[in-house]
């Protein structure tokens, strides 16, 4: 497997797989606490799309919504306010 994977579970297999007597190789707990990070950010940015959609299915503006975020209403609709549905339905004459 090549190290330049783009698949973290690929990339945690392929650090696991690698024979330390064998090669002269560097401390990968960075590289490991990077990915840790980086599936961290995913999934908080999972959970804020899940209570931003809660919030609106319960009737809650954009602009306390915003105030949550410590941003405008405009920014907080703009960023979350089109739903994956939304973008997938073609518009006319743009097929």
């Amino acid at each position: 497997m090549s190290a330049n994977t783009t698949n973290p579970n690929d990339t945690e297999a392929w650090l696991d797989s690698l024979d330390t007597a064998a090669l002269v190789a560097r401390d990968a707990s960075n590289f490991r606490r990077i990915i840790a990070a980086r599936k961290a950010i995913d999934a908080a940015e999972a959970e804020l799309r899940a209570a931003v959609a809660s919030a609106r299915e319960a009737g809650d503006s954009w602009t306390v919504i915003g105030a949550a975020l410590g941003t405008s209403r405009q920014a907080a609709q703009q960023r979350f306010g089109a739903t994956s549905s939304a973008k997938s339905v073609p518009r006319a004459g743009l097929e």
